[in-house]
């Protein structure tokens, strides 16, 4: 606010003085050559008298707004927002949940940050970024998983053969009983030591490269999203497309565990593979599904 008077302006914020002496009453008064002024409680820059200004700090207040907007990162794309920043969506509606009962450390910089962690497993930077990492590997080898679980069985179904059932359970019976796989109706002579020995030295092998961020096709990279030549379809060069990229993978990452969850339990109550399932539930949805499993109704062949 400007107290306008005989060509001269003065912003009063705060407590002035005048002659040396501060004015009491905790408001600001502005006077230029006797006009009039504005009284201001609360805020101060520059206080005008008889043309002589004086600066004064702008104490704590300041400091505190100065320090708030630091912490606020709204991106400027629109669809970026969505996902990342204060005004990203949360884990529920705005009418069931306020923003401000978000704790403070999820701040939606991160891909996936929907403001939830009721066991404030994530309070600690360290712990926040050891569980980031846990989260999106998990995520990874879950969708690998799934696409394993789903794939050959529903091959299989439509007639390109891949192992008697290729059944994701019955796969791993039949390398515990000295058999090979097959897949498109060619033999691969791979048994389960085999299949172990190459589990552990694949997986365990890009998890050392990961975790020691050195590897032959390169080193000192962010160790989540490495990028570079783990990215050989370009798929990231544009930032705001690679940082959607992230909230996608990270999306499908946890659907996939909650998929795979599905699966174990399905296995154990129907001793069918997931594909199985599906087919016997499209058939007949209100013979075939969760309440007349629950019930005995539903016919069920436990295997494992």
């Amino acid at each position: 606010m400007a107290a306008l008077a005989g060509g001269c302006t003065a912003v009063v914020v705060g407590q002035a003085e005048f002659l040396g002496r501060a004015l009491s009453g905790g408001a600001s008064v502005s006077s230029s050559n006797g006009g009039g002024g504005v009284m201001m409680p609360g805020l101060l820059q520059v206080v005008s008298v008889l043309g002589t200004k004086k600066k004064l700090a702008a104490g704590p207040v300041k400091k505190t707004v100065q320090k708030a907007v630091a912490k606020v990162n709204r991106p400027t794309n629109e669809e970026l927002a969505k996902w990342y920043g204060p005004d990203r969506r949360i884990y529920l509606p705005e009418g069931l949940l306020n923003k401000s009962d978000i704790p403070a450390y999820l701040t939606g910089e991160v891909p996936g940050d929907y403001g939830f962690d009721p066991f404030g497993l994530s309070k600690k930077p360290s712990d926040f970024d050891k569980y980031q990492a846990y989260e999106l590997i998990h995520g990874r080898w879950a969708m690998l998983g799934a696409a394993g679980f789903v794939l050959p069985e529903a091959f299989n179904r439509s007639g390109a053969i891949c192992g008697p059932e290729a059944v994701w359970f019955k796969t791993g019976a039949l390398l515990l009983d000295g058999n090979t796989l097959s897949y498109f109706g060619a033999n691969i002579p791979v048994n389960l030591a085999a299949a172990v020995i190459a589990e552990v030295l694949l997986v365990g092998g890009a998890e050392y490269y990961r975790s020691t961020n050195k590897s032959p096709l390169g080193s000192d990279l962010d160790t989540l999203h490495p990028g570079g030549a783990f990215d050989p379809l370009g798929l990231a060069k544009d930032p705001d497309q690679f940082a959607l990229l992230k909230v996608k993978e990270i999306k499908n990452g946890r659907l996939a565990m909650f998929s795979m969850l599905g699966f174990f339990i399905q296995a154990y109550v129907t001793g069918q593979g997931p594909v199985e399932n599906l087919a016997a539930h499209l058939s007949d949805p209100f013979g075939n599904n969760l309440l007349t499993v629950l019930q005995g109704t539903a016919e069920r062949v436990p295997s494992l």
